[in-house]
């Protein structure tokens, strides 16, 4: 009999351990490419306390018993989340994880009442800006955009909601 693949759960960080891989993940992809910053620590550090207490949002994405992808969306204005540690681990990248990912935020942010959801990125990540994109994030004009705590945030985006 074939081996089974384990389908990709999606839940709400619920555990130590759940926020313990979100921080992981979160590291692995922003120390390969960047420099981890002081707000990448306080949000690392505490997703319950700096994400989903504020009005947020935390999930993870499971295949069995391994924690594969995250993300998170914050509260950052009235109507407003920012879709924030967005990460897929490098093993798992390429398989709709991360599309799956932000579909499930997305829903949240309607859900809690979000009429925008704004993003932070790099240019270099060319590959999470294309799945951006495709789920109809437009790129904001240099008068959209409100000052960043991160210095790599080169690329500034939002989807409003219907």
């Amino acid at each position: 009999m074939p081996d089974v693949m384990p389908t990709l759960l999606i839940t709400d960080i619920a555990t130590t351990a759940d926020a313990e891989a979100f921080r992981l993940l979160n590291e692995a992809w922003i120390t390969r490419f960047f420099t981890l910053e002081d707000e990448d620590r306080k949000l690392l550090g505490d997703p319950v306390g700096q994400i989903v207490e504020p009005g947020g949002a935390a999930f993870v994405a499971r295949l069995g018993d391994t924690v594969i992808g995250c993300i998170g969306i914050v509260p950052v204005a009235p109507g407003v989340v920012e879709l924030v540690k967005m990460a897929v681990s490098p093993d798992h990248q390429g398989h709709g994880t991360g599309r799956q990912l932000i579909a499930v935020a997305l829903e949240r942010a309607r859900t809690l009442g979000a009429r925008r959801v704004v993003l932070e990125s790099n240019a270099r990540l060319a590959s999470a800006v294309h799945l951006y994109e495709a789920f109809g994030f437009r790129h904001l004009g240099h008068d959209e955009v409100a000052p960043s705590p991160f210095v790599r945030a080169d690329v500034h985006m939002a989807l409003d909601l219907d």
